[in-house]
């Protein structure tokens, strides 16, 4: 195996795209173990503990969406969905149920890899945040959880409270996709037919508060119909 300190497991029942995925990550000299079923899948990653998940939803012998649940019972490694569900209600399902990303079929090499990088970065980021990390940096945002105070080219962001909320909470998450429900059930914990509406208004008065335009590379990120990921980057 590679000197790589980051070690993936690959959860995939197609062997040509299984080779595939595992080629292009040794490629970039991470450890990649990989599985053709859940089981197998399940018993390497009790074995192994990996740093990262790529796993299929369509096994033969689980359904992916269960073997997200059977992790998320105690483990919070980070977990990309790579399928060919491209479905809205399969993309939200899988991300409420505790994975961090979602990349449907077919995909691009510099995609994934992008996204394994995020996720991998994400999950640095959160273990230094439970260790009493007080700030969030990402170019010229700086968000400073303990005063509650959000900058942009050190100039202090005129937030309210439910804005403000919503940008830790985000931030707090970098990388990852948060769907609509699971900002709404944190930040309001109630959801009514109102609910996303009520957060895209809150969205577009960040979005305008930050001064991020259309067309340059957002903070911000809305995943259509889905929800809204904080870049990392």
């Amino acid at each position: 195996m590679s000197n790589n300190k980051y070690k993936i497991l690959i959860v995939e029942d197609e062997s040509n795209i299984r080779s595939f995925i595992k080629t292009i990550l040794e490629a970039k000299g991470y450890q990649v173990l990989d599985s053709k079923n859940g089981a197998q899948g399940k018993m390497m990653f009790s074995s192994y503990y990996p740093d990262l998940i790529i796993l299929d939803l369509g096994l033969p012998d689980i359904d992916g969406t269960e073997f997200i649940k059977e992790i998320r019972q105690s483990h919070k490694v980070p977990i990309i969905v790579l399928s060919a569900r491209t479905q809205e209600k399969d993309k939200v399902q899988a991300l409420d149920l505790g994975a961090n990303d979602y990349v449907t079929k077919p995909f691009g090499t510099e995609e994934l890899l992008a996204r394994v990088r995020a996720a991998l970065r994400n999950s640095i980021h959160g273990k230094e945040t439970e260790d009493g990390q007080m700030a969030f940096s990402l170019r010229d945002l700086m968000i400073d959880y303990e005063s509650r105070l959000v900058t942009m080219n050190r100039e202090p962001v005129k937030l309210t409270q439910t804005e403000y909320n919503i940008v830790a909470l985000l931030s707090e998450n970098a990388g990852k996709v948060m769907t609509y429900s699971a900002i709404i059930q944190a930040i309001w914990g109630v959801s009514d037919r109102g609910s996303i509406k009520k957060l895209q208004v809150n969205m577009a008065n960040i979005r305008k508060k930050l001064g991020i335009k259309p067309g340059a590379n957002p903070y911000i990120s809305n995943e259509l119909g889905v929800g809204y990921r904080m870049y990392n980057e």
